[in-house]
């Protein structure tokens, strides 16, 4: 095989799922294991060093001064928006094209969601929509790096900072993104990583962190993490559970060291589609020149993609579907009164985008072969 994979490479047939972690396990087993034994054999299992020396670590690589663990990215936009005062009353806008837990955490918080639509290349929230959703009622703007790539943080800031208007980055699939040179967690009062397995940096099961600059903020949701209580039993505030286990941080320590390295692989990988699947009746994902993206996902965009999905399943090719129906449409959010149509733009790419296969383990040939079965679907332009 060619040193730079064709389509001429591409085989007749294999499996390629849509993400490898035994792939990823195998090239830093003994470290793994390692970590993971040191947590048993400490039998410190909640807080403790682990803990305290990954907030410094994820901190430092984000370019910001604190970082919290918690149980979950979901917690992670919880705990940062109580601690932000979002409560009864406040509205709290939000990609309408996002993950779930983007809107469903402001109204846990006790405010309301208001959805703002997307940009059509990049996914992420339209800076030039935004002044449109924002009232006298607005606490504060939650934009979402979706799958990897910063929101245009810069123009969103010039809208709400005259307005005194909070700006929290939901960058649950952006840890290591930047926009002009500034890193996810550095363009806003603080922001929110997802430790889920298929992220980059995923533990064994859940996590997260809320990392910030801003030490009341920090220190805020160190609190409400932890019952609201300090110390021990004496409550301040109304908090949760929602503490980041030893064992999550130790595994989490030894992937980051990795990260730059698969953060390239991902970033190699989305150049090789790119190249492969040139010509064909397919759209690529936009990588703005502003932007480092990290590829969480890969996305195409085709009106054929539920066909596509299906011609790419019986070859064997995984793929995924992020997300098939926008925020607004979701039944729990029908009381806010939106309805299909609000926000077209959003509509139109959970109708028609598809994730494919970019884990950095990700091969060569596996790349030829799921670009050779999209240009035997949908053919060239």
């Amino acid at each position: 095989m060619s040193a730079k994979p064709t389509l001429a490479d591409a085989p007749q047939t294999m499996t390629v799922p849509l993400l490898d972690l035994k792939a990823q396990y195998a090239t830093i087993k003994p470290d793994m294991d390692a970590a993971v034994h040191s947590v048993l054999d400490s039998a410190r299992f909640i807080g403790g060093p682990e803990i305290t020396a990954l907030e410094s670590e994820i901190a430092a690589y984000s370019h910001v001064k604190h970082g919290a663990g918690v149980a979950s990215g979901t917690d992670a936009l919880l705990l940062a928006l109580k601690a932000l005062g979002v409560g009864p009353g406040d509205e709290v806008v939000t990609s309408a094209y996002s993950f779930f837990a983007s809107a469903s955490t402001i109204a846990l918080a006790g405010g309301t969601p208001v959805f703002c639509d997307i940009e059509p290349d990049t996914y992420n929230l339209d800076p030039v929509k935004l002044a449109a959703c924002i009232t006298a009622k607005t606490k504060a703007v939650v934009p979402v790096h979706l799958f990897g790539q910063c929101a245009d943080m810069p123009a969103i800031r010039s809208l709400c900072d005259p307005l005194g208007i909070k700006v929290l980055e939901d960058a649950a699939q952006a840890i290591g993104s930047e926009w002009q040179g500034r890193r996810a967690g550095t363009m806003g009062v603080g922001a929110c990583f997802s430790f889920f397995p298929s992220k980059n940096l995923g533990g064994i099961g859940d996590g997260g962190m809320v990392v910030s600059d801003d030490d009341a903020f920090i220190d805020k949701v160190r609190l409400l993490r932890e019952h609201g209580a300090r110390p021990k039993y004496h409550h301040h505030l109304l908090g949760q559970n929602s503490r980041l286990d030893a064992l999550q941080a130790a595994v989490l320590r030894v992937k980051l060291r990795h990260l730059e390295a698969w953060h390239a692989g991902r970033q190699k990988n989305a150049a090789l589609y790119r190249e492969l699947l040139a010509g064909t009746n397919v759209g690529l994902p936009l990588a703005r020149p502003e932007a480092r993206h990290i590829y969480n996902q890969f996305v195409i965009r085709t009106p054929q993609r539920d066909a596509l999905k299906q011609a790419l399943t019986d070859a064997g090719i995984g793929t995924e579907i992020y997300y098939p129906r926008p925020l607004h449409l979701q039944e729990c959010f029908g009381a806010l009164g939106n309805k299909a149509g609000d926000f077209p733009v959003s509509e139109a790419a959970a109708a028609e985008t598809l994730a494919l296969p970019i884990y950095p383990e990700l091969t060569g040939e596996q790349i030829a072969y799921v670009s050779a079965k999209i240009h035997a679907f949908l053919g060239s332009r």
